[in-house]
């Protein structure tokens, strides 16, 4: 008998996200994505939506923003000098910090959306606030997890267009590569489905 989604469960979907105009957002590749269910680690409505479906299931979701990436917030935004940031060259769209250099932290995430004339836009909203989004998900696997993935390890993948999570980048994980830094500064756009995902959980700056 197939497995049903649970709790403790790893699960694979295939999901394509859309604006209500039905203009794709962002899909899986034909593996899916995988996550943990029962841990908070995606949207709580679609979460719920998935609990007890099996292997080869299919539906269609709509997430209003205040269940998916919040409603859009006029007032934050900043104008910051770059220089304010670290050495300019280094400011690139993109990044976010911990706060506003100079100002007391009131535990906001500010990402760098614009650079003009020296300046920096910096906004809390994440890019996609505001906004009501559908959800075409298919459930590809539900499984047991294994040893090698057990709660809490790096094995069990989050799917970074699929929850809020904004998660802190630990002193501890491996820098940006030669390569992928040279993308950012010279303004190369890297479309690959999973670079779009990742815009989503930007390098934090303490």
């Amino acid at each position: 008998m197939a497995n049903a989604v649970k709790n403790d469960m790893l699960v694979t979907l295939g999901v394509r996200m859309a604006d209500m105009s039905g203009k794709i957002l962002e899909e899986t590749g034909p593996e899916g994505l995988t996550y943990l269910h029962g841990h908070g680690d995606i949207f709580p409505k679609l979460e719920a939506a998935l609990d007890g479906r099996f292997e080869g299931e299919g539906f269609f979701i709509k997430l209003e923003p205040e269940d998916a990436f919040g409603e859009y917030d006029d007032e934050a935004l900043e104008m910051v000098p770059v220089e304010h940031l670290g050495d300019p060259e280094t400011v690139v769209v993109g990044l976010v910090y911990e706060g506003i250099p100079g100002r007391v932290n009131d535990g906001r995430h500010w990402r760098v959306t614009d650079i003009a004339e020296g300046m920096a836009v910096l906004e809390t909203n994440h890019p996609l606030a505001g906004m009501a989004l559908q959800f075409e998900v298919k459930v590809l696997k539900v499984a047991e997890p294994s040893d090698e993935d057990a709660v809490g390890t790096d094995n069990v993948v989050v799917p970074g267009f699929l929850s809020l999570a904004d998660k802190i980048v630990s002193e501890e994980e491996d820098d940006p590569t030669d390569a992928e830094m040279d993308r950012m500064l010279s303004g190369e756009k890297d479309d690959s489905p999973m670079a779009r995902m990742a815009t989503a959980t930007p390098r934090i700056i303490r």
